[in-house]
């Protein structure tokens, strides 16, 4: 298996370290059967987020997470894929959903990877109840276990 998994901080408090960044990404793949990948997560402060998501997707504010996956030429090329995530954004998100900002961290990087893998879902409240929202609290729950 050939995966990389690279994570930036920029100057933003993460409170989850890059082993555990790194550790859930390759969970999601393995269990996705990603033999071959190149990831890399950035983690943002949330001015950076709202430019990434003004020019990327025509929302002026800051959002959790933006993944961009880079097409396959070919099924046995390596997924790519940039996942950006603002911990000033999932912190408050945690707030309101009674979690904790860990385990909201390490839901938007399991969510970031599925993105790049293909996964979508709606942009409403019925998102929970999609198959992207079920498959990626699966996979939350298995590494919040591992790392039990």
């Amino acid at each position: 298996m050939s995966v990389a998994v690279d994570v930036a901080v920029d100057g933003v408090r993460v409170p989850l370290s890059r082993a555990r960044v790194e550790a859930i990404a390759r969970s999601v793949l393995r269990a996705e059967r990603v033999r071959h990948a190149l990831l890399s997560f950035a983690f943002v402060a949330a001015p950076a987020m709202t430019r990434l998501n003004a020019r990327h997707l025509g929302h002026r504010r800051a959002t959790d997470v933006i993944a961009f996956g880079f097409v396959r030429r070919a099924p046995g090329d390596p997924v790519v894929g940039d996942i950006y995530i603002c911990p000033a954004v999932a912190a408050g998100h945690a707030r309101r959903l009674g979690a904790g900002v860990r385990e909201e961290l390490a839901r938007l990087v399991v969510h970031g990877t599925l993105h790049v893998l293909g996964y979508d879902h709606v942009d409403d409240d019925s998102r929970t109840a999609g198959p992207m929202w079920r498959r990626q609290e699966t996979l939350l729950r298995r590494a919040l276990a591992a790392s039990a």
